[in-house]
């Protein structure tokens, strides 16, 4: 347990894959020194999230500071996180499956795991798996996807998606918290109000407030794009974005097709242009799709 005093970066050290800067510094600087852990990683996908998590569960179980995990992704995924994490961090983690739960010998798979993987929406889409969830408690959940615990706030009302009901229930199981998502924002502040409230209820539970979202949440989330991240020798990790136009020339029948959907368009704006707001809309969403 006092290792991590002689060597504060042990679970790198011990790892089966070399970390990136940006990848370490995530873990050791922004959220190692968090107790409790309340925290939203969002860096652009291929930043290696996977990675991260798997350095802060090395990193907390060398520690001695957890000693239950769960992890909670998509179904597609979550072969893909057992995998990652034996290869990579030598760590045994089963996936719960119905089949695993109806053997179980207390009856309750979820309490006899330290080390367990469930699928998102198995969870989410079975009271009964939820109860026997809500019997234990854990030292640490990940949710990966995490943007999927969504909820929508409309005028006075907010619709809850079972996803964000399962992360309600999932926030009062666990001392430490990570969400995990490259899409945090869906373009609507309230709706992002609605999903930091999962990591911080008192800071941002209840209707919508304007300005809210002008609270430093640097605390409490971290997101870097491709362009920021580095390789040990400061050299970008991926190759710089380059957007230009590119001519070309249409042939007869195509320049006809190009002429006849742009009048289309044109004359169906011009109609919509007349009707109410709503219907505006709708109609030009439509017509972009």
């Amino acid at each position: 347990q006092l290792a991590h005093l002689f060597d504060p970066m042990m679970a790198v050290h011990a790892a089966n894959v070399e970390p990136l800067p940006h990848q370490i510094s995530a873990v050791y600087e922004s959220m190692l020194p968090q107790i409790p852990l309340r925290f939203l990683l969002a860096d652009e996908a291929g930043a290696g999230k996977t990675i991260m998590a798997g350095l802060l569960i090395s990193e907390l179980l060398a520690r001695a500071t957890v000693k239950r995990v769960l992890i909670i992704a998509p179904g597609a995924l979550t072969e893909q996180w057992q995998d990652e994490l034996l290869e990579k961090f030598n760590l045994k983690f089963e996936i719960f499956s119905s089949e695993k739960q109806a053997e179980s010998a207390s009856g309750n798979y979820f309490d006899e795991q330290p080390y367990l993987i469930t699928r998102l929406d198995q969870l989410s889409r079975n009271p009964k798996y939820q109860t026997k969830l809500g019997y234990t408690q854990w030292d640490l959940i990940v949710v990966d996807e995490a943007h999927k615990l969504s909820a929508s706030a409309f005028g006075q009302k907010v619709k809850k998606t079972k996803r964000f009901q399962l992360g309600e229930k999932l926030k009062t199981m666990t001392q430490h918290l990570l969400l995990m998502t490259a899409t945090p924002h869906n373009g609507k502040e309230a709706d992002f109000q609605l999903f930091l409230s999962l990591l911080d209820e008192d800071r941002f539970c209840g209707k919508f407030r304007e300005g809210t979202h002008n609270i430093d949440v640097s605390d409490m989330m971290r997101r870097m794009l491709k362009e920021e991240l580095l390789k040990f020798d400061a050299t970008p990790l991926f190759p710089e974005r380059r957007a230009y136009s590119v001519n070309y020339e249409l042939s007869l029948p195509e320049m006809g097709l190009y002429d006849d959907v742009t009048d289309y368009v044109r004359h169906e704006m011009d109609r919509a242009d007349k009707l109410n707001k709503n219907h505006k809309g709708n109609v030009g969403f439509a017509l972009t799709q």
